[in-house]
């Protein structure tokens, strides 16, 4: 028995080992992009606050905190949409979901991420002809600033490719677990995500946010 609970503990270990780049990678890009997020409306809260403490003792303005409000609003937005993918934290109507079939289960998850990734490419496509007609007419911002609009759309639209593009990975990985019969994966990787998922990852995240502290408090 001390021999074989070894070997046996010890089989799985390449396979786990195998399947943690790709888990790391993915909790990379969405930690990137989270603080993106993050950075950019820090840095807005900041821009306001000095705009506020102008005006109020200065009485000078900067005028220029309602622009980057916009700017700000319209980038996150883009950044929040590829979060909200790769958390699964997209609204869907899922009243009847888990009470049909197993394979209708799985064509109506394998249609949603590719009615998503439709929908980016779509978005993406409209922004192109929004860039390329702000490069023709060299539109700058009706603000006292006077900005090239180029420069916050390019963001702007920076952000909408990479939704676009997690949005077709996804597709892509869901269309091959469809086409090789692998229904439960496919289940698991899209289904809506039901108030149980998402209680355990809050718990999941205590847990590692608690280890995380008591691991930097010790000596």
């Amino acid at each position: 028995m001390s021999v074989a609970a070894p070997l046996h503990s010890a089989a799985p270990a390449p396979l786990a080992e195998a399947a943690a780049p790709a888990m790391s990678a993915r909790q990379r890009v969405e930690a990137a992009l989270a603080t993106a997020f993050g950075g950019i409306f820090l840095l807005l809260s900041v821009v306001v606050t000095v705009e506020t403490i102008a005006r109020k003792v200065f009485n000078v303005s900067l005028q220029g905190a309602d622009e980057l409000g916009g700017y700000a609003l319209a980038v996150g937005s883009t950044i929040a949409f590829s979060l909200a993918l790769m958390g699964r934290a997209h609204i869907r109507v899922d009243v009847f979901h888990e009470r049909f079939p197993r394979r209708m289960q799985g064509a109506l998850n394998w249609l949603s991420i590719v009615s998503m990734a439709a929908l980016g490419a779509f978005i993406a496509w409209i922004a192109f002809k929004v860039i390329a007609d702000t490069l023709a007419y060299g539109s700058t911002a009706q603000t006292p600033w006077a900005t090239p609009l180029i420069w916050p759309q390019a963001v702007w639209y920076a952000g909408l490719v990479v939704f676009a593009l997690v949005a077709a990975g996804y597709a892509v990985r869901a269309t091959l677990l469809l086409a090789t019969g692998r229904l439960d994966a496919l289940n698991r990787e899209f289904h809506p995500k039901g108030a149980k998922e998402e209680l355990k990852e809050e718990l999941d995240d205590l847990a590692q946010r608690q280890t995380a502290d008591n691991a930097g408090a010790q000596p």
